[in-house]
């Protein structure tokens, strides 16, 4: 069984008098252990495909499996748990909290999943350590560069050990040479540990370096 499988899956969004449908019968698989990106337009439904994949949001129709688990059929509770237990989540304006430090902000993931603190914050060192930003886990996210704040943020995605990571947009705000570290630490957390990595983006050098792209186009899978 694929790690994710969906068939003929739809989004429709509601206004006062019409109803825009921004997914069209999208039906895929990705194995376990794949690097895959997603391209498309503005408004061609990377984002509402990425947050339905991401159990943030629901598909309208058709049904998705993740693991084999139908999370159309899941309810609130359920799909937090596979948040934060299967999936990371990396994003291109980073979501650190502000008011925390590298090492808290990283830190978090555990706390949700009933970790104490103590044990919470010695995990958080390692994972910062393995990103290369063990000497900056007391810095805040305005104390940090772009890059650096990515790291934290792959840090908080990794840390309890996804089965999954979407990244959208995750060099967008990155200069190329650090956005080249950056897909580095990618290609190793996917070859190292085999987490599959499904990435949003426009941008078409880092879709050429993955292993198979999904092109988008008016809600529709073109390629």
């Amino acid at each position: 069984m694929p790690l994710i499988k969906t068939e003929k899956l739809t989004k429709t969004f509601k206004t006062d008098d019409s109803e825009l449908e921004i997914l069209k019968d999208i039906s895929i698989e990705v194995e376990g252990g794949e690097f895959i990106s997603i391209v498309g337009k503005s408004g061609s439904g990377k984002t509402t495909l990425m947050n339905i994949l991401g159990c943030l949001d629901y598909p309208t129709t058709g049904t998705y499996y993740f693991e084999d688990y139908d999370i159309s059929q899941a309810d609130s509770d359920k799909l937090a748990h596979i948040r934060n237990r299967k999936i990371g989540f990396i994003f291109q304006t980073f979501n650190l909290l502000n008011d925390l430090t590298a090492l808290d902000n990283v830190a978090l993931p555990q706390l949700y999943a009933g970790i104490s603190e103590r044990e919470a914050r010695i995990k958080a060192r390692e994972v910062l350590n393995a990103t290369g930003l063990s000497h900056r886990a007391r810095y805040y996210p305005h104390q940090l560069s772009g890059g650096e704040r990515q790291r934290v943020s792959i840090a908080r995605a990794i840390i309890n050990a996804p089965l999954l990571i979407l990244a959208d947009e995750p060099t967008g705000n990155l200069d190329s040479k650090t956005g080249a570290q950056i897909l580095e630490i990618f290609k190793h957390l996917n070859n190292e540990h085999h987490i599959t990595f499904i990435i949003v983006t426009h941008d078409n050098e880092l879709a050429q370096s993955t292993e198979r792209t999904i092109v988008l186009a008016d809600g529709r899978i073109i390629t």
